[in-house]
């Protein structure tokens, strides 16, 4: 075990952010800690680094455990470049280096025992440099600098003028270089773009040390976690597996909770009933009976109601009218900031209904396309047509649809003047905007706030083809699973820019990948994207005069290919969703069968029925009729459960 936190309780005024916190890292061991916006997440990991002190509690770390801290803000300041800065964290090995260097001028002019005592330093020093890296350390250095994004040129930048993302960037390949013996990140993909999430991704599951991560990001915690932790309303619970299986487990657990509670409420509405019904005999046998089943009710342990998530968001998209099938084609796009060429000569078309995922690289111009298409960024060339009844609705991840000069009530109301004031507030409480919030300046809010008066805007806009840029941006999970509720209930059109790969996941139907200034084309969702992209990539962007010259025929294979295992896959689970319904029924049916039998067993028993013979003859007839049927039931329901397998 490399840490341990012992019944940590933190609190800010009178709101408890932690109560008794108890969870445990083993060496080597991969865990993410998960909760809503608030839950003190990160309020536990400062606690951890000694940032912030406990109100009770301990935590106790391993002896001579090295940590090393990830912050989401950072105040980095340096006049080196980034990989100068990288560079430094090495520089005991490059010391060795020099004295390695400086060893072998010496013994190249000297003789006797003294080029002994100089040949026999030279190979200690020369086995601590090869324990250290020393032959592979540049190597290690500019390996994270490309694994973060900032290969070639873009290396040799001073840090002083990066932005803040870029600076938490930096200071995270300074963290990995550092190699501490646990590794606390907080919010680590936040500024990194997919090829970078899944480099440390990679990175962190052969890290020899421990690794301990706050993260939104779903499909992260999926690829790296081996545990859980949850915080939720200042309790602290450890699951082990990947967030997937955390997700079941919490959901099962939920159900199962919900449902010992309300057997309980039950049972003590009952024995207060017989208590009440006790005392009422006023006699004094009945009133000890009484008393000794309050005693019992008083020291029955109670169970908790699970706390409901009444602050999370919950609404629907509803378009105003339907689209006709054809909802946007686009046509030989191109776009060029100066020097920086984008992409040309792009062309898709997007059909009703369907769920589009726009992916690619920091760069590559994704939101730019957006923007072209919604009118908001010139085009340098091509074409863009929206089909019939098409009515659409922005979400902009800079927010630049808002207002800074007015209130969040304002921004509503100027947009929406038909609504009156009761109905406002009803649509930003379901924002988490209530009382006095809703009175707050726009250029006040955070991004996370902003982010929420875009999407209230959105809902109330009641467009039919939604042109979203990274929506989950500054979402907890239960807020991004709402929002997955929401668009795969939507009937509507989704084309969407995003870095979130479980929300990709679970929404999209086709994929855009934009790279190397080409757009290529997935009918299906990321997993699948995933699964073809190197093939595909190879058809579109090798620039071989073979791919060139059997280009046309390849593409459409491979465009074919894609389509029809998208088609099969969702054959299959159409299929197995009938079986399931099917081996549901036939439970349902054999539960049904054995109550019914039971009871007949029962009228069997029964004194009057006893000497009945014409009864006991009509309850014999019957019970075999539901025998038969309960045989027959048992084989279907056997059938099915094989084939289910």
């Amino acid at each position: 075990m490399i840490l341990a936190c012992n019944q940590i309780k933190k609190a800010f005024a009178d709101e408890i952010i932690l109560a008794d916190a108890t969870f445990h890292i083993n060496e080597q061991e991969r865990a993410a800690i998960v909760g809503i916006n608030g839950a003190g997440k990160t309020t536990l990991l400062r606690i951890i680094t000694g940032e912030l002190d406990a109100d009770e509690g301990e935590v106790v770390c391993a002896k001579d455990t090295s940590i090393g801290y990830l912050p989401q803000q950072q105040g980095y300041h340096s006049q080196n470049t980034i990989y100068e800065e990288l560079l430094a964290v090495k520089a005991d090995v490059i010391e060795m280096d020099h004295q390695l260097r400086k060893l072998e001028q010496e013994i190249s002019h000297t003789t006797g025992n003294e080029l002994e005592k100089l040949l026999d330093r030279y190979h200690r020093l020369q086995t601590t440099f090869e324990t250290g890296e020393g032959y592979s350390y540049k190597s290690k250095v500019l390996g994270v600098i490309n694994g973060l994004g900032f290969g070639g040129d873009a290396m040799h930048q001073a840090i002083n003028r990066l932005s803040g993302g870029q600076k938490t960037r930096v200071a995270l390949g300074r963290l990995l270089l550092m190699e501490p013996d646990l590794l606390l990140l907080d919010e680590p993909t936040n500024h990194l773009d997919l090829e970078s999430i899944r480099w440390l991704e990679s990175y962190l599951l052969n890290y020899k040390g421990s690794v301990l991560v706050v993260s939104h990001d779903r499909y992260f915690i999926d690829r790296i976690a081996d545990k859980i932790i949850e915080v939720d309303h200042g309790k602290v619970t450890s699951f082990t597996g990947n967030y997937s299986s955390y997700s079941e487990k919490k959901a099962a657990l939920r159900e199962a909770l919900i449902k010992q509670y309300y057997n309980q409420q039950q049972e003590i509405r009952h024995q207060e009933a017989v208590i009440e019904k006790l005392r009422s005999f006023n006699r004094e046998k009945s009133i000890k009976r009484a008393e000794s089943r309050e005693k019992m009710l008083d020291k029955m342990e109670r169970i908790e109601k699970p706390v409901e998530y009444e602050k999370t968001m919950s609404f629907s998209l509803t378009p105003s009218c339907v689209s006709g099938n054809d909802v946007l084609h686009v046509e030989n796009f191109a776009k060029s900031f100066g020097d920086n060429h984008l992409f040309e000569d792009i062309s898709f078309d997007v059909r009703r209904g369907e769920k589009i995922a726009i992916l690619g690289q920091n760069g590559t111009g994704k939101t730019t396309l957006l923007k072209m298409i919604q009118g908001m960024e010139p085009v340098d060339a091509g074409v863009s047509i929206t089909g019939t009844n098409v009515e659409i609705g922005y979400y902009d991840q800079e927010h630049q649809v808002l207002h800074d000069d007015k209130t969040i009530f304002e921004e509503i109301q100027d947009d929406y003047p038909d609504l009156n004031h009761t109905m406002i507030r009803n649509v930003l409480a379901a924002f988490l905007f209530t009382g006095s919030d809703v009175f707050k300046p726009i250029q006040m809010l955070s991004g996370g706030e902003r982010g929420r008066v875009s999407l209230a805007k959105l809902m109330l806009s009641k467009a039919n083809f939604l042109l979203l840029d990274e929506p989950t941006n500054h979402l907890d999970i239960i807020s991004k699973e709402i929002l997955e509720t929401a668009l795969n209930n939507y009937t509507g059109t989704v084309l969407y820019v995003s870095h979130d790969r479980y929300f990709i996941n679970k929404t999209a139907t086709k994929i855009l990948d934009l790279t190397g200034h080409k757009l290529l084309s997935y009918d299906g969702n990321y997993s699948y994207y995933l699964e073809k992209k190197e093939t595909v990539e190879q058809i579109y962007i090798s620039g071989s005069d073979a791919a060139s010259s059997s280009g046309t025929y390849q593409e459409q294979e491979t465009k074919n290919d894609a389509r029809l295992d998208w088609k099969e896959q969702k054959a299959q689970a159409a299929a197995r969703r009938k079986l399931e319904n099917q081996f549901n029924k036939i439970e349902q049916q054999i539960e049904s069968l054995e109550s019914e039998i039971a009871a007949l067993d029962k009228e069997f028993s029964l004194p009057e029925n006893a000497t009945n013979a014409n009864k006991l003859a009509e309850l014999s007839s019957a019970r075999e009729e539901k025998e038969t049927a309960l045989s027959e039931a048992m084989e279907e329901w056997e059938r099915l459960a094989e084939e289910l397998e």
